[in-house]
C-alpha cells in the first residue's frame, strides 16, 4: 500500500470514529505500528489530526476530509451521479457550481456533454458559449477555463484550503450580480426537517446564497449524506427542487423527501 494511500484509509478511518488508536490502525492496513506513528506525524504536520500519545484524533470539532482525500469516496456513485445531473442541463444555460467532489464530477460531465461538436449537436447556439457556469470552486474553475465552449465565471474571495472554496464579502459581491437558470449543489448532510447543510459556516452561506440567485435547485449527493447533520444549514427542503443521489438511498427517506416536495431522481 503506498504513503498516499495509507494517508487516504487512516482519514477515512478518523473521519469515521474522531480518533485512530497506533495499533488498531497497524493492523487495520497491515503495516508496522513505526510505519503509522510516521504516517500520524507527517499528517499532524499538515494540520490533518491532532496527534495523542498512542495515536490521534479529529482536527476541530466538525471534522471535514481535505478534497483531495475525499475524491475516492463512493467515486462510481458520484460519476453516476454527475452524469444524470449534467444531462438535466440545457444549452446556453447558466449553471452555479459551488465545491465539492461531486460538483467536482458535474463539472467533468458537463465539460464533455458541451464539448465541442456535441454542444452544437445538442442545439447550442454558434454564436454564443454553449454553457455559462458560475462557481466559487477554484479547482472545478481551472478545469473548464480551457474548454472554449463553456464560459467559466468566478467568483472573488478567500480560498478555504480544505474544499478550494473561495468565500467572504468579495464572493457575495460576485453573486449578487448575476442571475442563474439553476444551481448544482453539493452538500455534506441532508436531514428531512433541517433541509440541507455544510460543516463550515462561510461555505454555506455562499451555497445559501447560490440558490438565492437559481431559478432551480439540484443537490447532487450520494446516500452516505442522508439524515446526516453538519454544523451550518444551507437552507430548507422546500428550495429544493430536485435531489439526485444512488441507488441505495432508502425508501422511507425518499418518502420523506417527495412528501416535503422534493423530486428524487435515483441512479
Amino acid at each position: 500500500m503506498s504513503k498516499h494511500d495509507r494517508w487516504n484509509t487512516l482519514l477515512e478511518l478518523l473521519a469515521a470514529s474522531g480518533k485512530l488508536e497506533v495499533e488498531e490502525a497497524a493492523t487495520t492496513l497491515d503495516v508496522s505500528a513505526a510505519t503509522i506513528r510516521r504516517d500520524l506525524d507527517e499528517l499532524a504536520e499538515q494540520q490533518l489530526l491532532v496527534r495523542t500519545r498512542g495515536g490521534a484524533v479529529a482536527h476541530g470539532v466538525s471534522y471535514e476530509l481535505p478534497l483531495r482525500y475525499k475524491s475516492t469516496r463512493r467515486a462510481s456513485e458520484k460519476r453516476r451521479i454527475a452524469e444524470a445531473a449534467a444531462d438535466l442541463v440545457a444549452p446556453g444555460e447558466v449553471v452555479g457550481l459551488n465545491g465539492g467532489t461531486t460538483t467536482t464530477e458535474v463539472a467533468r460531465a458537463l465539460a464533455l456533454r458541451f464539448a465541442s461538436g456535441r454542444a452544437e449537436a445538442l442545439g447550442a447556439a454558434p454564436a454564443g458559449p454553449a454553457l455559462t457556469v458560475v462557481t466559487n470552486a477554484l479547482n472545478i474553475a481551472g478545469e473548464l477555463a480551457v474548454r472554449p465552449q463553456i464560459k467559466i465565471v468566478t467568483t472573488g474571495g478567500v480560498a478555504r484550503p480544505q474544499t478550494y472554496e473561495l468565500v467572504g464579502p468579495l464572493t457575495v459581491g460576485v453573486l449578487n450580480e448575476v442571475v442563474l437558470d439553476a444551481v448544482v449543489l453539493g452538500v455534506d448532510g441532508i436531514d428531512p426537517e433541517l433541509g440541507v447543510m455544510a460543516h463550515q459556516e462561510d461555505e454555506a452561506s455562499i451555497s445559501r446564497l447560490f440558490t438565492e440567485r437559481a431559478s432551480r435547485v439540484v443537490v447532487v449527493t450520494d446516500s452516505s449524506k442522508m439524515g446526516r447533520r453538519a454544523f451550518a444549514r444551507i437552507c430548507g427542503l422546500d428550495r429544493i427542487d430536485l435531489l439526485v443521489t444512488d441507488t441505495d438511498i432508502a425508501p422511507e427517506t425518499v418518502a420523506q423527501l417527495t412528501e416535503a416536495g422534493v423530486r428524487v431522481l435515483a441512479v
